[in-house]
């Protein structure tokens, strides 16, 4: 089977991984990464966003250990529009998380439109953090939680790119 899934993934966290864990239990798999310039336009809460070169490496170091625990393929395209890669052709499963799913009707439409078969939707639930709720990149990234879900009440959040107010630490004989 040839499954696809997409987004942003930055940072990836263990929603994500349970994402592409379902995703290489079903078949070869194809990743859509958003753009740099789709990114910003699909967030629901304005934040920093990594370089999309930064964002498919990473991608790729976490694909690269599931696909061979499942003996898979993978691959990873560039997103340029929302309903990105799931409109073409050479696809059997989207894979989605629960907020997405209404994406995933959306593909199927502009997939019947084009005269293709639609696809299964398999959606995965959210993973939840410590406290019961999703974890999310935004979450991860804002400091409430790190990419496993475990509250970090401790953490300022990921620094963007223009913060200039960044700690660093200094050894005790500078004293």
């Amino acid at each position: 089977m040839q499954v696809v899934l997409g987004g942003t993934f930055d940072p990836i966290h263990d929603g994500h991984r349970a994402l592409f864990e379902r995703a290489f239990e079903l078949g070869d798999v194809t990743v859509g990464l958003t753009s740099d310039e789709l990114a910003p336009e699909s967030r629901t809460e304005d934040r920093y966003v990594r370089p999309f070169d930064e964002r498919r490496a990473a991608l790729r170091e976490e694909l690269s250990r599931l696909a061979a625990e499942h003996d898979r393929e993978f691959t990873v395209r560039e997103l340029t529009e929302p309903t990105g890669i799931a409109t073409e052709p050479g696809f059997d499963v989207l894979v989605v998380s629960p907020e997405t799913r209404d994406g995933g009707e959306q593909v199927n439409e502009i997939r019947e439109e084009r005269g293709l078969d639609p696809l299964d939707i398999e959606v995965v639930d959210h993973v939840p953090a410590g406290d019961g709720e999703p974890i999310s990149s935004t979450r991860v990234v804002n400091g409430e939680v790190d990419e496993h879900g475990n509250l970090t009440p401790e953490r300022d959040g990921r620094p963007g790119p223009n913060d200039t107010d960044v700690q660093t630490s200094t050894d005790a004989s500078d004293g």
